[in-house]
Formats: structure tokens, sequence, C-alpha cells
């Protein structure tokens, strides 16, 4: 009886304590040692969301605003409040039953002002809240190319001279392929809209403006600058790999080559959003979690996570906490290294 009592003890701490994850962290590299803790532990903050969340950003607020994709809504999750629904529909919008899995939107970053832009996804957009108001006024950047709806924007990022940048794959169409009814463009592009931020609120589009920068890639997805700007990144999910181009003044790139290959790793996941540290190292989804990569385009660790990471994003004050999306859940660590806040 008094062995039942304590086996019943433990299982009772052991259950308090699943918020906290004792994960390996694949030390590849010595180097790792500089940004993952020794004893750095995955916990995880916010669960039992709708199957696949995405597109995490770090608010002005101090709040963490992430995609439930196939809820169709974007959810707010505040430190020692929790989370709740922040948008919804925060994609598709039309007033009968969506015919696809993700009818929500997708990746979000902010402007050098603070304001939220968001991939609209199954919205076919890319749009910016003009405040932090689920209710507010919001601003349509880019909805089309060359007079053809864009495909479902993925994720998104801004260079610091205004100019944003995104991917635009077809997993928002409903059947999420090349040959889907809906798909108006032949490429799965990367799109840059030139002044995007400069825009005023509320004003249409400049569609004569957009530029299609990058278009023999298979499944664009994540996308980030290298904290000088002189190089863009993008993630490829078919291939597996994250690719490297370098930006010319003009915002135009050339020379893209694969930064760094995940084919052969069989473990779930693919290379899909992904954020940049102050030195330069890369950390996007890939199988098994989140693969940190040095600026010479080498895997130094991966960050384990029980769930199929998405995408992850900096946050708390210091900029030195990683928030990661994974299928229904948020997780957090903390690092050693301040993050580039996109």
């Amino acid at each position: 009886m008094k062995f039942l009592r304590r086996f019943l003890l433990l299982l009772v701490l052991v259950t308090l304590a699943v918020p906290v994850f004792s994960q390996e962290i694949q030390r590849l590299d010595p180097s790792l040692d500089q940004i993952v803790p020794a004893k750095a532990k995955l916990e995880r903050v916010a669960t039992g969301f709708n199957k696949w969340v995405e597109g995490p950003v770090w608010t002005r607020e101090s709040t963490l605003l992430f995609a439930e994709i196939p809820a169709n809504n974007i959810d707010q999750w505040i430190p020692a409040k929790g989370s709740s629904v922040f948008i919804h529909p925060s994609g598709f919008t039309g007033a009968e039953p969506y015919k696809g899995p993700e009818p929500g939107s997708n990746g979000m970053t902010l402007d050098s002002s603070g304001r939220v832009t968001i991939a609209g996804h199954a919205r076919r957009n890319i749009w910016r809240l003009e405040t932090l108001d689920p209710k507010g006024q919001i601003t349509v950047l880019a909805d089309s190319y060359q007079g053809k709806k864009l495909n479902s924007p993925n994720d998104l990022v801004y260079k610091s001279d205004g100019s944003l940048y995104f991917t635009d794959p077809p997993y928002g169409l409903p059947t999420q392929g090349d040959k889907d009814p809906l798909k108006e463009l032949n490429v799965n592009g990367v799109y840059r809209i030139p002044n995007a931020r400069q825009q005023k609120a509320g004003a249409p589009p400049n569609r004569d403006k957009l530029q299609l920068i990058i278009k023999d890639l298979s499944r664009p997805n994540g996308i980030v600058f290298s904290p000088d700007e002189k190089y863009l990144y993008v993630s490829d999910t078919v291939t597996k790999h994250w690719m490297r181009y370098r930006v010319h003044p003009d915002g135009s790139v050339s020379d893209g080559s694969v930064f760094c290959d995940a084919s052969g790793d069989k473990a779930p996941g693919s290379p899909d959003g992904i954020r940049v540290d102050k030195s330069g190292d890369l950390y996007g989804s890939g199988p098994g979690g989140v693969w940190i990569i040095s600026p010479a385009g080498k895997h130094v660790g991966t960050i384990k996570v029980p769930e199929q990471v998405s995408n992850v994003a900096w946050g708390d004050k210091d900029g030195k906490t990683l928030y990661i999306t994974a299928s229904t859940s948020i997780y957090r660590i903390k690092l050693n290294i301040e993050g580039v806040r996109n």
C-alpha cells in the first residue's frame, strides 16, 4: 500500500510537470553551446489548438499572435493569462464553407511602426492591421500579379527600406496543388512590394509595382533576411532545402543556391518558417524540431520538439526567447543570444 501511495504521488507530480520538456538538444557542433544553454528547457505554454498553428509574431504590446489555420483564426497569447481568439475569420471570408483544409491566414510580421502585416493565405492577399485592434482598419498591400490572383501568400518579411517580401505557394487553395481550379498563376513565386510600409492606410494596393523576384522554387515557404540584409533566405518545403540569395541595392536578388539541405533526414517535419539571430544564425522548422544553422550554412544543432514544427519567432523583453508553433501547441525556449525581430 505504501508503495502504491508513492507511485500515485509520483504520477501526480509527473502529470503536473507536463508543460516542461527535457527534450534532447541535438548538439552537432561546439558553437551551439554559445546559443543554447546547457540546461535549456523547452516549455509548452499553450496547447489544444486545431491541428496546425503557424505564423507567430511578438507584438509591441508584449503578446504573441499566431495563426490557427484550420479554425480560420488569429489567436492571441498573453503571458500569465493564456490564449484567446483575436480575429475570426482571419483568412477565407466567404459565406459558404471553405472546401480546403486551410481556410485561415498564415505568417505574420511587424513593420518598423509595429503594425502587424499578415499573409492572408486562403484570403489570397497581403493585409496590414493599422492598429492592434481586431476590428480596426485594414489595408491590403497586394492581391494580384499582372491581373491574376495570388495563390495563397504564406510568409513575409520587411526590409529596412520599407519594402515587403513574401512567398506564394498554393497551400491555402482547396486542393493545395498546382492544378487547383482556382490557381491563376503558373508559378509559386517570391514577390517584392516596394514601399509597402509607406502605403497609406486604406489605400488600394499598387498592383503595377508588384515584382516577381524568384519563380523557380517548388514550394517557397519561410522567408527572412540576414541581419545585414545582404542575403535573403527562403525555405522550400518540397525539396527540403533552405535557399540563399544575394540581395542587390534595387531590391532584386540573384545567385540562388542551396544554403542547407535537410533532404536526407527522415524525421517528421520540413523546412517552413525561419528567423535569424543577431549573429546571423538561421532558425527554422525542420525534421525533428527547430534546426539551427550557422551563417556558413552548417547545421550546428536541433531543438527537439515533440510535435511537428511550423514556425518560430523571437519574443519577450530581451528578445532571447524563441517561441515555436508546432501542430497543436505553442512552445518556448530561453536562449543565450538575441534574435532579430521580424
